[in-house]
């Protein structure tokens, strides 16, 4: 028998970072002080529904307009301010994943469709075969990035080959790069960031004491030897 905790944590997961095509920018209404933006799919939404989720560029949205390969969107304040859909243009191309169902592969990473933050894409060159692409982030993304961990960028789930205080690096495969946005992505682009939904929750774990304990030890709440140890993880 399931209970309610372990639903709750399957149904917030609704993307697996796969990106299932591209689609294209048709139009866009302000809306107070968000916005309603359309798309033209260039994949088919055969068995899409008005009320579905829809990830663009990452971001989870809901359809709620539905006639073809054309879909409207509602884009609130916040994701506005804090995604890349604020800058968005007529014409621009944007990556696109439907909501996981529970009975799909799970091929990419946990990805909730909840945008960090942005990044900028500072530098990509060629080796191999293979794009190599670094971007920009704040402290505030790069603490909850480790090298060969997951993050999501416009929606893609990539592998982190290296990562520092404000920057990582991501390998692009020939078959990526020709199916998603990143692929034509210049320098001084930005992008949007999920990082692992994982890190964040230890985080929240480890961190999110009670208030007698806070007050009991007068710490600042970060994570040191000394408190490791008092919580039990060594």
């Amino acid at each position: 028998m399931i209970d309610n905790k372990r639903l709750h944590i399957i149904f917030t997961v609704m993307f697996t970072g796969i990106i299932e095509g591209l689609g294209t920018i048709s139009a866009i209404y302000p809306s107070g002080q968000g916005s309603r933006i359309s798309i033209i799919s260039d994949f088919d939404l055969e068995g899409t529904r008005i009320g579905d989720s829809i990830a663009v560029n990452g971001a989870c949205l809901t359809a709620v307009s539905l006639q073809g390969s054309r879909f409207s969107v509602d884009v609130s304040p916040e994701t506005l301010k804090r995604s890349v859909l604020g800058r968005i243009k007529l014409g621009e191309r944007v990556n696109l994943e439907r909501a996981l169902r529970l009975s799909d592969r799970l091929d990419g990473h946990l990805v909730s469709g909840h945008i960090d933050g942005m990044g900028t894409l500072r530098e990509r060159k060629t080796l191999a075969n293979a794009i190599i692409i670094t971007f920009g982030v704040g402290q505030s993304l790069s603490r909850y990035m480790i090298e060969k961990g997951s993050v999501a960028v416009d929606g893609t789930s990539l592998t982190i080959n290296r990562c520092g205080v404000t920057a990582f690096e991501v390998s692009i495969i020939p078959h990526t790069a020709s199916l998603t946005t990143i692929g034509f992505k210049k320098e001084g682009d930005a992008v949007n960031i999920e990082t692992d939904m994982i890190g964040k929750y230890v985080e929240r774990f480890v961190l999110n004491r009670g208030p007698a304990d806070r007050k009991a030890d007068k710490s600042d709440g970060g994570i040191d030897m000394a408190m490791l140890a008092k919580s039990g993880f060594i």
